[in-house]
């Protein structure tokens, strides 16, 4: 068991390295709205228990509720989200709104992150499948809990790395170019990587 949970730390470890560029841009687009940690850690909840969800699903030979060709196309969340967010940094832009409403964050949507999360999860399921099906059942419900017990710590490094001056100052300055432009890479990644319309 202690070592299926060294197993499952650096399993989440490996597949989740990411999502801390990502949590730490919402952490900037929501910087001075109340409750944006909590948004933020409920929305990366839902999103990885999707993630897991689908993983034991399909580890059990539930593969027709998610085909694998089908994984590739969650690719058009993060895109869509990513044109979305351009679209409102660019009609910001041209708004006459006051300075001190530029500067004030917006609300991160629990949807949105939940959204993000599991969009960018295909690779985790990916890696998660074959391992699940080479493990016994407790050594699942071991990964699944050291698993879920990290997102938070994901979520806490995410935040102190956003808050940090320095990096706070750059978020704050660029987080509405970066968001849009890391959420349509991330997009268009998923989509060209999984092979999704024939890319």
């Amino acid at each position: 068991m202690i070592l299926s949970v060294l197993q499952a730390i650096g399993l989440f470890l490996a597949t989740n390295i990411d999502d801390i560029i990502v949590l730490s841009l919402f952490f900037a687009r929501g910087a001075g709205q109340r409750g944006t940690t909590t948004r933020i850690l409920a929305g990366q909840y839902l999103g990885f228990v999707g993630i897991l969800g689908a993983a034991v699903l399909v580890s059990l030979g539930a593969g027709a509720f998610l085909p694998p060709e089908v994984i590739p196309y969650f690719g058009l969340i993060p895109l869509a989200l990513g044109l979305w967010a351009a679209w409102q940094a660019w009609r910001r832009r041209h708004d006459d709104d006051d300075d001190e409403a530029k500067i004030e964050g917006k609300k991160v949507a629990v949807w949105a992150v939940a959204g993000v999360t599991f969009a960018n999860g295909g690779d985790n399921i990916g890696v998660y499948v074959p391992v699940f099906l080479n493990v016994g059942p407790a050594a699942v419900v071991a990964y699944c809990v050291v698993f879920l017990a990290l997102v938070a710590v994901l979520v806490i490094v995410a935040k102190f790395i956003a808050t940090r001056r320095p990096v706070a100052e750059i978020l704050e300055r660029w987080e509405h170019v970066l968001f849009p432009f890391v959420l349509i890479g991330l997009g268009v990644f998923i989509l060209i990587s999984g092979g999704a319309f024939g890319l």
